[in-house]
C-alpha cells in the first residue's frame, strides 16, 4: 500500500463513526512501519481517547519510529483527554500525514507547529478535500458558531411532498426511508414545523437495523400550540426542544416542561430563523436535519439557512394545484432569482433518486444572473 492509500484507510475507518462523536470531529488513523500496518484508531465518542492514542495503543512498542496517518491534525491542548501532540512525540513516531489542519482556533495550526519542532517530519494535505468533506458539519460549526443545516424531503417526481389531504405515506421506498433514518443518527437535531407534529404526529427518531443514535427533536411552533399528547411530547427516547414567540399560554408552557420538553421563547411574535441557529449553536448542537414541512424549507431557503439539501424523488405523480409542494412561500418572481445549486452526488436507491446538492457562492451565483442584478 502506498501513502494514499493509507490515509483513504484511515478516512474509511472514520466514516463508521459519524452521528456518534459530536460535538468532536470523526477522526481515524493508521500507523505503519517498515510497510506493515501496526496500529489502527479511530475516535468514537466526545469525551474519550483520540484516534492517535487507540493506534498507538494498539500499535505498542512498533509505533516507535512508525509513520502516522491521520485524518485531522492532531490537538496540543489539553480538553477532556491530554494533547495528543505529546503522546505522538513520547512515542517516537517519526512521520506524520496530516490531511487537513483543524479550523477549532484552540488548534489551528499549533498541533504540526508542536511536532515540527519536536523534529517529527509533518505532511498535511494528503487527501485534504476528503476529509474536509468528512467533517464539514464541524467545519461549520467551528467557524460560524451555528449548526451545519440539512433540509431533506421525501417528493414525488412532480415535486410534492404529500397529496392535497395531508397524506403523506409512503411517497419514498423502503431504502429512501432507511437511509433518511440513516441521516437522523448522523445529525445532532431534527427539526420541524408544528404544522408537520399536527398532520403527521411523527417520533422524530433513529430506527436503523443496527441501533442509531436519535437527534434532539426541535418544533417551530410560535404560538404554543403542539398538544401534549403529541409523540414528541410523550415519549421519552430523545430530547425536545420548541421555540416559541412571546405570546404563549405560560400555563401550557408549564404543563410541557412538566413532560421535560424544554421550551425556548423569543422575544418576538414572528419567530427568527436565525436567532433558533444561534441559539442552537450555543448549545453545541452542530447539526440539524430540516425535515419540513413547505413552508419550514421555504423559510431556511429564503433566508439561506441551509448548507445542502436532500432529496428522495420518487417515480411518483401526485399532481394536482393544492398538493403541498416540497418548497412553500411566495417563491421567487422570476426564474432567474431563483436559488441555485449544484448537485454533489446523484445516487440510485431502490426505486429512487436520491439527490445531494448544495448553494452556490457568490461569486458563483453572480455568474448565473444578469449583469444589472450583480452586487
Amino acid at each position: 500500500m502506498n501513502d494514499y492509500e493509507y490515509m483513504n484507510l484511515a478516512l474509511s475507518l472514520a466514516r463508521v463513526t459519524l452521528g456518534q462523536t459530536s460535538p468532536n470531529p470523526s477522526v481515524g488513523a493508521v500507523l505503519v512501519k517498515d510497510g506493515k500496518l501496526v496500529g489502527t484508531g479511530v475516535h468514537l465518542k466526545a469525551g474519550t481517547p483520540h484516534a492517535e492514542v487507540h493506534a498507538i495503543n494498539e500499535a505498542g512498542i512498533s509505533a516507535e519510529g512508525a509513520i502516522m496517518y491521520v485524518t485531522l491534525e492532531p490537538c496540543s491542548h489539553q480538553g477532556k483527554t491530554p494533547p495528543c501532540t505529546d503522546l505522538i512525540i513520547k512515542t517516537g513516531i517519526r512521520k506524520i500525514f496530516v490531511a487537513t489542519l483543524d479550523p477549532n482556533p484552540l488548534v489551528a495550526g499549533k498541533g504540526v507547529e508542536k511536532l515540527t519542532r519536536a523534529g517529527i517530519e509533518v505532511e498535511v494535505g494528503l487527501c485534504k478535500e476528503e476529509a474536509k468533506q468528512l467533517n464539514e458539519k464541524f467545519f461549520h460549526f467551528i467557524q460560524t458558531n451555528t449548526p451545519f443545516v440539512t433540509i431533506k424531503a421525501g417528493i414525488s417526481l412532480d415535486g410534492k411532498i404529500a397529496a392535497k389531504s395531508g397524506d403523506s405515506k409512503w411517497i419514498t421506498s423502503p431504502e429512501s426511508r432507511q437511509d433518511g433514518h440513516h441521516l437522523r443518527h448522523e445529525h445532532d437535531g431534527i427539526l420541524v414545523g408544528i404544522n408537520t407534529i399536527l398532520q403527521d404526529n411523527p417520533l422524530l427518531t433513529t430506527r436503523r437495523p443496527r441501533g442509531g443514535i436519535n437527534p434532539i427533536r426541535i418544533v417551530l411552533d410560535t404560538k404554543l400550540k403542539i398538544p401534549t399528547s403529541a409523540n414528541v411530547v410523550q415519549d421519552r427516547s430523545a430530547r425536545t426542544i420548541i421555540f416559541t414567540g412571546n405570546q404563549i399560554d405560560l400555563e401550557k408552557k408549564k404543563e410541557l416542561e412538566r413532560f421535560g420538553v424544554t421550551i425556548i421563547s423569543q422575544d418576538r411574535p414572528i419567530l427568527s430563523l436565525q436567532q433558533v441557529l444561534k441559539t442552537l449553536g450555543e448549545q453545541k448542537m452542530t447539526s440539524v436535519l430540516v425535515e419540513g414541512g413547505s413552508e419550514i424549507h421555504a423559510s431556511f431557503i429564503k433566508e439561506n439557512a441551509f448548507q445542502q439539501i436532500i432529496t428522495y424523488v420518487a417515480p411518483k405523480i401526485i399532481g394536482g394545484r393544492d398538493a403541498f409542494p416540497f418548497v412553500g412561500g411566495v417563491g421567487s418572481e422570476l426564474v432567474k432569482l431563483g436559488k441555485h445549486l449544484h448537485f454533489t452526488e446523484i445516487k440510485q436507491l431502490g426505486p429512487d433518486i436520491k439527490i445531494t446538492a448544495k448553494p452556490l457562492n457568490r461569486e458563483e451565483t453572480d455568474k448565473c444572473l444578469p449583469e444589472s442584478l450583480k452586487n
